[in-house]
């Protein structure tokens, strides 16, 4: 049987992901350039999103997990990918036997390296942001000793702000290079990599600029939209002068409306705060405000405006990410990872 195809979807843009990742690399100076593709890419597709950077020039990859790492499949030759949450225990016996790069993040993590019998990894070392990592003080034992240390890292906690953390990171960062002797080091993030070359070192690691986010001000007019989310018309139906549409019955007609209602609510990522004409779609250019409360799979949007919008027609759905974070108080990190499984994903 053949399985239906949604009545939402997600296009992304090939062009777009690829120029970001070359505008990023060109701002982070002489450093190679790699890729966060943990969360499945941020939801775009993660297999997807490494094939079109490796034909692009990327080299590096980096996920959160061993599953994450699994689900890439085979991993072709010359490419290098990192574990960024360590391994614990039950991850010995898949990471003996992976190609990719347990990034240690613990005194444990060390121990259980060496006791698997140790190979290339990486190490992160917490400057300041008391997440994962090790204590800089852990490195002056012998703790690091003989291992084989492929790019040593930390992260930094504020490099979306002007925050005199990042001045203090780097400097920190900069001591322990003078340390730790390792093939490569890594700091700068998306943020980090439009604070400017100091911070490259010998390998970035944006995310979500990669993925059309603006991490700050530099990168915008630089950083192009990957994603466009765009919706099936299930219903045209014309609410008569004093009749509400929705939940609540928020909106009421003052004249008689022509509604279109979309295939699309809240389950799907496009959130309530987009309720009672926050929101908006397009067809044809033309904005079609939303009316009414998103509920959890419909939303109804005004088309008064386009006659010729009918049921089974696609509108694409506002959702510019630095925009839609000013309007609902997100980041672009979670709008973009709460889009959810229930698109179709095409890349163009």
């Amino acid at each position: 049987m053949i399985s239906p195809d949604a009545p939402l979807r997600l296009t992304l843009d090939t062009e777009a992901l690829v120029a970001n990742w070359r505008w990023l690399a060109q701002a982070g100076g002489r450093a190679a350039c790699g890729a966060a593709v943990k969360a499945d890419a941020y939801g775009l597709g993660a297999r997807q999103v490494v094939e079109r950077l490796a034909a692009a020039g990327c080299r590096d990859f980096f996920v959160a997990t061993w599953a994450e790492a699994a689900a890439l499949g085979d991993w072709p030759d010359g490419l290098s990918l990192s574990v960024l949450h360590g391994v614990r225990e039950a991850d010995v016996p898949f990471a003996q036997g992976s190609r990719a790069r347990p990034v240690l993040n613990s005194i444990g993590d060390v121990r259980r390296w060496r006791a698997a019998g140790g190979g290339p990894c990486d190490v992160m070392i917490d400057t300041g942001m008391n997440r994962l990592g090790l204590a800089p003080e852990d490195t002056r034992t012998a703790l690091l000793d003989g291992l084989e240390i492929r790019t040593l890292m930390s992260h930094l906690a504020c490099a979306d702000e002007d925050h005199a953390m990042n001045e203090a990171q780097l400097f920190t960062f900069r001591g322990l290079k003078g340390a730790i002797a390792a093939t490569r080091y890594s700091l700068a993030n998306s943020a980090g990599v439009c604070l400017g070359a100091r911070y490259a070192f010998g390998l970035t690691r944006p995310g979500i600029a990669l993925y059309g986010g603006i991490p700050r001000p530099e990168a915008d007019g630089h950083i192009r939209q990957v994603v466009r989310v765009e919706a099936q018309v299930l219903q045209r139906r014309r609410v008569p002068q004093g009749g509400s549409v929705g939940y609540g019955a928020t909106f009421v007609a003052e004249r008689a409306t022509e509604i279109a209602v979309l295939n699309i609510g809240y389950a799907d990522g496009y959130l309530r705060i987009f309720s009672g004409g926050t929101g908006r779609a397009r067809a044809g250019g033309v904005p079609l405000p939303v009316i009414g409360r998103v509920s959890m799979d419909l939303t109804a949007v005004d088309v008064s405006a386009m006659p010729d919008v009918a049921e089974g027609d696609w509108v694409e759905i506002d959702y510019n990410l630095s925009e839609t974070a000013r309007l609902s108080g997100l980041t672009q990190y979670e709008l973009l990872t709460l889009l959810g499984r229930r698109y179709q994903r095409r890349w163009v």
